[in-house]
């Protein structure tokens, strides 16, 4: 939960670890015997290379076995020998795979050393932020300066936001669903088909008509798909999700034409926003070129990932929605002393802390100064591509790079490229450097030199997913 991670590039120069037969390592086995697989191998499709997902079925290929220790473990150590020589192995595992970290988007650089002396303490930020609970052993200071600088941020005061620090950015997006729900009711819900998926998610959990709007080749919302589908249900409020950088393509919705069009179709004062910048509501803040996210445009919440841009080693995230909106959905716990109107119970006290370390460790400026280097490092990326014969395409206000998908899998897997049909995508974040990004490319390069070398098999054509002017496939190149 601690210390530093980097770009994977100390530690490295161990030699690569398999189980060579196949079977589940067990914790039991002597230390120099302990294996640790650097990935667990997949269930494959057939011929084709590729990852199947059988629903219904676990895909269990390895694990390190729980066996109860021995009545004289104590005496010998044997155990505790055993047991650190996994986590040894692990760890190194650990270091490979951050340093072919480049398709999802996390923050890799930190260090939490000076975190370290409260790793002893279970703190559990239950109840509301806001509300003394009787637990005593919390990080509500914490959380609440965290939400305070997030409120100064989207320019919302302080006795006008409630907000709490969730453990995901999934959980933001399903709180923000659910207070607009809880505001109308009756409201449907609009999202874009480039929306992320817990988005949906929501609508199946709240059983919600859910309407999916078209888009752009951006990946950004279609406004006249959305005003007609917003024209066949005239009669019931609106709750719409904006995404401020979509999942695959990190494209951002222009809020203002969406709340233009839902004013000029009728649906002024009744229509609720809810914003989900999981990776670039924190970047687009410090984009020149970027239209405001701010709580003095009509909107009702916002939420953003801690583990994305910022850096937080465990999964967290910041919600933030107008305090008046909060007592539809809220009850109170004599059990806790407290109000409940979150979505989970018991929550995570450290995270807050960590998030308050980095925000007074970097700042507006820190902050600034990385959004520009991703930025710089992305256009970069798609420059390289291009010049290498290789379709790319980067949105103005993203530092999410989309390209034609690997053929081989293999490739992908050591890279942790996310993939959707033709295409697949680096994130650049402040962890990713140009040496990073030059180390890829080179692979690739060379990858793409055996994979087509035949002259029978071609890159895949991708103008359908992001322009003809993107795509260099052999009908479409230049």
């Amino acid at each position: 939960m601690v210390g530093s991670v980097g770009n994977g590039a100390a530690d490295l120069g161990a030699p690569s670890i398999a189980n060579g037969n196949g079977k589940a390592p067990h914790l039991e086995e002597p230390a120099a015997a302990v294996a640790l697989p650097m990935e667990m191998e997949p269930e494959m499709v057939e011929g084709e290379g590729k990852r199947e997902v059988v629903m219904g079925r676990n895909m269990h290929t390895a694990c390190f076995a729980v066996k109860e220790p021995d009545a004289d473990d104590d005496e010998t150590g044997e155990r505790e020998a055993t047991m650190a020589s996994v986590l040894a192995l692990y760890r190194r595992s650990l270091v490979e795979r951050t340093k072919h970290h480049l398709g999802y988007p996390y923050n890799l650089d930190f260090d939490y050393g000076a975190l370290a002396q409260l790793q002893h303490f279970s703190i559990n930020n239950l109840g509301d932020p806001f509300i003394e609970s009787n637990y005593g052993v919390h990080s509500r200071q914490f959380e609440v300066g965290v939400l305070d600088w997030f409120a100064r941020l989207w320019e919302l005061e302080k006795d006008e936001y409630w907000g709490y620090i969730t453990n995901c950015g999934t959980e933001g997006n399903l709180h923000g669903i659910l207070v607009g729900r809880e505001v109308f009711p009756d409201g449907i819900l609009y999202a874009s088909r480039e929306s992320h998926y817990s988005i949906f998610k929501a609508a199946r959990m709240y059983r919600m008509e859910c309407v999916k709007v078209d888009t752009h080749i951006s990946g950004e919302i279609d406004c006249s798909d959305f005003e007609r589908k917003l024209m066949q249900n005239k009669d019931k409020p609106a709750i719409i999700n904006v995404n401020i950088g979509t999942t695959v393509k990190g494209a951002v919705d222009d809020l203002d034409l969406v709340i233009k069009t839902l004013e000029e179709s009728g649906f002024k004062d009744r229509f609720y926003i809810h914003c989900d910048g999981a990776l670039f509501g924190l970047m687009i803040p410090f984009v020149k070129k970027a239209a405001k996210v701010t709580f003095k445009k009509p909107i009702g919440s916002v939420s953003v990932s801690g583990h994305k841009f910022v850096g937080c080693p465990m999964p967290c995230g910041v919600q933030v929605t107008r305090l008046k909106h909060i007592n539809a959905l809220s009850s109170n716990v004599e059990y806790l002393a407290s109000r409940d109107a979150t979505i989970m119970g018991s929550r995570n006290g450290h995270a807050p802390i960590f998030l308050w370390y980095t925000l007074n460790r970097k700042g507006y400026r820190g902050f600034q100064k990385e959004v520009q280097k991703c930025l710089r490092n992305a256009h970069y990326l798609k420059d390289r591509l291009n010049a290498a014969g290789i379709g790319a395409m980067l949105n103005e206000l993203s530092s999410t790079v989309v390209f034609e998908r690997p053929k081989d899998e293999e490739f992908v897997r050591r890279w942790q490229l996310a993939c959707e049909g033709n295409i697949a995508h680096v994130v650049v974040m402040p962890s990713v450097n140009i040496d990073k990004l030059d180390y890829f490319l080179r692979e690739l390069v060379e990858k793409r030199a055996v994979w087509y070398k035949d002259g029978i098999s071609q890159p895949p054509c991708i103008a359908r997913d992001v322009g003809q002017e993107s795509c260099f496939c052999s009908l479409h190149k230049k």
